[in-house]
């Protein structure tokens, strides 16, 4: 939007330009700061998914250390990026629009910190089932945490591109997640040949529940990205 002319009854020249215009060129400076920091957590958080993945399916318990490492990078960004978007309402007064934007952020690096919490978590049952025989239906269970980690990138990319469609869309790949889910939940249960101990049985249950909730945070990230851009929940 171009700045207004205005004009007294002696001169046509125009006056100064708004004194708020550097004010509101600040703003939007730490808004693209923010956007940056809430882009790098996601990919970390991204990044943890595939090892919680490497170490749960593929056995690689070497990652372990580095997810562990990595998830404090996240909760530090975290408290940064909240930290940051209280300062701006308070100090710039933003509009509504912007609010809109700064409390749509605020609530989706919850969505991502949870996320991460999640893939930690699945990187501590492959741990506690190494010493255990992998089960006929845990291909499901790969092919579960693969349609999640594609949903959590999905969603990256709509915040990427601030695309209200892209984010959407998301919602129809969790509905086929909650699909995976019941399908597994429905064969731990009605497991009947447990010889010896019932831990890999739990562990099996907590990690499709992990997943599942992953594939919930995911939902809501792009949800929200939708939200930023139409301002229609």
């Amino acid at each position: 939007m171009k700045t207004p002319l205005f004009t007294d009854s002696k001169q046509s020249t125009p006056m100064s330009p708004a004194p708020t215009m550097p004010i509101r060129k600040q703003y939007d400076r730490q808004v693209k700061s923010i956007q940056h920091d809430v882009l790098k957590m996601g990919a970390l958080v991204e990044k943890s998914c595939w090892f919680a993945h490497q170490a749960l399916f593929e056995g690689n318990i070497a990652v372990i250390e580095q997810l562990s490492r990595q998830d404090k990078q996240i909760d530090r960004l975290y408290r940064q990026i909240e930290v940051d978007c209280l300062q701006l309402i308070a100090l710039q007064s933003p509009v509504a629009t912007d609010l809109r934007l700064i409390g749509a952020l605020m609530q989706l690096i919850r969505d991502l910190e949870r996320i991460g919490d999640y893939a930690e978590d699945l990187a501590e049952f492959a741990v506690k089932l190494v010493p255990y025989e992998r089960p006929s239906y845990f291909a499901d269970i790969e092919q579960m945490s693969f349609a999640t980690r594609s949903m959590l990138s999905l969603s990256l990319v709509a915040l990427t591109d601030l695309d209200a469609e892209k984010g959407l869309l998301i919602k129809q790949r969790d509905d086929e997640v909650d699909d995976a889910y019941d399908r597994i939940y429905r064969y731990l249960a009605r497991e009947q040949s447990i010889s010896g101990s019932a831990e890999p049985l739990l562990l099996l249950m907590l990690a499709i529940r992990s997943i599942e909730r992953m594939a919930d945070h995911a939902t809501n990230i792009g949800r929200r990205v939708a939200y930023i851009v139409t301002g229609h929940r």
